[in-house]
């Protein structure tokens, strides 16, 4: 459902966006002050202060959004934006203002009725657009040409943290904004850390798992991929890998529209219980991810169920990790597309020694 049929589903005048995350959802603002107030199709209004006007002129305005100024009182210049246009039922995004913000708009707005719009933003970004479904390509490329360049300088005797910092380096080189996320460089038995950030540990012979991802024009990439460091691999990490690798091919394979996201975490964890590891894959199988690096739906086991619809884009991502020996994550970006899946990742998967 669009922004429109929400509004007229719960009969709003007008909807009220300041999260800037949301505002840049519906306006392509890419700046951090701005306020978007939507009265219908036509009528949409972006009010933000002096530094961002020739901005919001460039970003907004193909949006069908109206650029306003106001460098001294925004919720004063809404006001007269909401009598100008009649607005007495107004919704607001409950799931992100705070009580003070609330409070403000209470003394700001007069006879005005707040409707919560609870997960409105959150159920719309689920959905991507063309333009965002292809920049989210482009932050997948940025990210991997970075990895492969990367991988060249790791050996044993690199920290971790210098293998952090090549990666951010190479992304940035290539376009991109910043890490989308702290980048988790575990080798050895911090492997068996699913979040072991980059720490100074000086990396041994063993596992190397590298989750990281940048972002590109405000749109996120997350990926996973684990090595083999030195040239002796035994039968049980290969064994690991192996079906780690397995347990993501068999999940992507199933990723279409009207599996649930449920029932996608379950292919993925049956399959690795199979095996004797089900104790050792304790996260949720993947999420969405866009303006944000976890975004709905969480394709998990423990979270709400939701059924999978065409242009939504997740992670597939199961791990085995043991203490004390080391883990292994595979990691990537998968689209729903009408007739199935495209996997947006092409990093090779197969068994790497470094």
């Amino acid at each position: 459902m669009s922004l429109q049929g929400i509004m007229k589903e719960k009969n709003l005048d007008g909807v009220l966006v300041t999260n800037m995350l949301n505002v840049r959802y519906l306006t392509n603002f890419s700046g951090t002050t701005g306020i978007a107030l939507v009265i219908n199709d036509d009528v949409k209004y972006f009010i933000t202060d002096f530094r961002y006007v020739t901005q919001g002129e460039k970003e907004v305005v193909p949006m069908g959004f109206k650029v306003v100024r106001e460098d001294r009182n925004p919720l004063g210049k809404v006001s007269e934006l909401l009598k100008e246009n009649g607005v007495k039922r107004l919704g607001i995004e409950n799931d992100s203002v705070t009580l003070s913000q609330f409070s403000n708009f209470q003394n700001s707005f007069e006879n005005v009725e707040f409707i919560n719009l609870d997960n409105t933003f959150l159920n719309l970004r689920m959905v991507k657009k063309t333009y965002e479904i292809e920049t989210i390509k482009d932050s997948i490329k940025i990210a991997e040409e970075a990895l492969n360049d990367t991988l060249s300088s790791i050996k044993v005797g690199t920290t971790e943290r210098e293998v952090c910092a090549k990666l951010e380096y190479e992304m940035k080189r290539r376009g991109g904004d910043k890490p989308s996320f702290d980048i988790i460089v575990a080798s050895n038995d911090r492997s068996a850390l699913p979040h072991g950030v980059a720490s100074d540990k000086v990396i041994e012979e063993g596992f190397l798992t590298i989750d990281y991802g940048c972002f590109y024009k405000g749109y996120a990439s997350d990926i996973t991929r684990t090595f083999y460091v030195g040239k002796n691999p035994s039968e049980k990490h290969i064994e690991i890998y192996n079906i780690v690798k397995e347990a993501n091919e068999l999940a992507i394979k199933a990723v279409k529209p009207g599996i649930t996201t449920r029932e996608l975490d379950k292919i993925a964890r049956d399959y690795i219980a199979s095996k004797g590891y089900g104790d050792k894959f304790g996260h949720g199988l993947g999420h969405g991810f866009g303006l944000q690096i976890h975004e709905l739906p969480f394709v998990s086991y423990r979270a709400e169920e939701v059924i999978l619809k065409e242009d939504m884009v997740i992670t597939i991502e199961p791990g085995i990790y043991i203490e004390g020996f080391g883990g292994v994550r595979i990691e990537d970006d998968v689209l729903v597309t009408k007739g199935g899946h495209k996997v947006l990742t092409s990093y090779p998967k197969e068994f790497k020694k470094l």
